[in-house]
């Protein structure tokens, strides 16, 4: 009588048990899918680390144009760097701006200069923290019609030569040269990052490999530096060179310098040598007649 008792409280709970295996036959703790709902958080790799965009597609001389984008993360102390670059892949501005809180940035930059002159297609280069988390965009700029006004004119310590240069986020306060390592010193102070162009005389400084033109190396604070040679005719060599701000002193090393006693020099001074020698042998003949 006990066992039949048993088995009828039993059955039904067995009976329960397997139409609810039947029914739910995995049971997992965690839910497949950890993207949807409230079990995870959502991760679209899809979406761009670094977005850049302008407000408009073309500018003319005097407008201002506002650059700005977004990043898919947000890392403390990351800044971002805005490369831009005019239609002969020179280099026109470089900055670093700080990315806010909601992971956006933007600048406002109002072309204008030299480095401007240039009409036609610019590019936008941003990075933020390294290549891979890169984006770009471009448009069109008229070119700078900058005013016919007198060049920036700086004396080289020592010489009577005067360089040309134009420079942004940034004041030019002393040049000299350096006969020994055959370079141009040009001491700088920064406001932030920037750009310097200088017009190099071929009879001040050049770099040459036989007779043909070779490259400058620059410096920027000892360290070697990227630049770029805009223009070349026969009397000089125009650089344009980026620097961070902070440097303080740029280099650029040829293989002639001034002051140097090259070839034209050594004969103008031995033509002048030996007039002095024949002048003084003939007042000593003469003053030998005379005795």
């Amino acid at each position: 009588m006990l066992i039949f008792e048993i088995k009828r409280f039993i059955l039904p709970i067995l009976l329960c048990a397997s139409i609810m295996v039947q029914a739910f036959p995995y049971a997992s703790p965690f839910p497949e899918n950890l993207t949807s709902g409230n079990y995870g958080i959502t991760i679209n790799s899809s979406v761009s680390p670094i977005t850049v965009t302008t407000d408009r597609q073309s500018y003319d001389d005097g407008s201002k144009i506002l650059i700005s984008g977004s990043t898919r993360d947000y890392v403390p102390n990351t800044p971002i760097t805005v490369i831009i670059r005019n239609p002969l892949g020179n280099v026109v501005m470089i900055a670093q701006l700080p990315l806010s809180t909601d992971k956006t940035y933007s600048t406002m930059v109002t072309p204008g200069g030299t480095l401007w002159h240039a009409g036609g297609t610019y590019e936008v280069d941003v990075t933020f923290g390294n290549v891979a988390k890169s984006a770009k965009t471009t448009f069109k700029f008229s070119g700078s019609k900058f005013p016919q006004i007198s060049p920036n004119l700086f004396s080289v310590d020592g010489t009577n030569f005067t360089v040309q240069y134009d420079m942004t986020n940034g004041n030019v306060l002393g040049m000299k040269t350096d006969s020994q390592s055959k370079s141009l010193l040009v001491a700088i102070q920064t406001t932030n990052d920037g750009v310097l162009t200088l017009v190099l005389p071929r009879a001040l400084i050049d770099a040459k490999a036989g007779n043909q033109d070779n490259a400058y190396f620059v410096l920027l604070d000892e360290q070697e530096a990227d630049f770029s040679e805009t223009n070349t005719t026969s009397t000089d060599r125009t650089l344009s060179i980026p620097f961070v701000a902070g440097t303080e002193e740029i280099e650029i090393m040829g293989t002639q310098i001034l002051p140097e006693f090259g070839p034209p020099v050594s004969l103008i001074f031995a033509i002048a040598l030996l007039s002095i020698i024949v002048v003084t042998s003939k007042i000593w003949s003469r003053f030998i007649l005379c005795l």
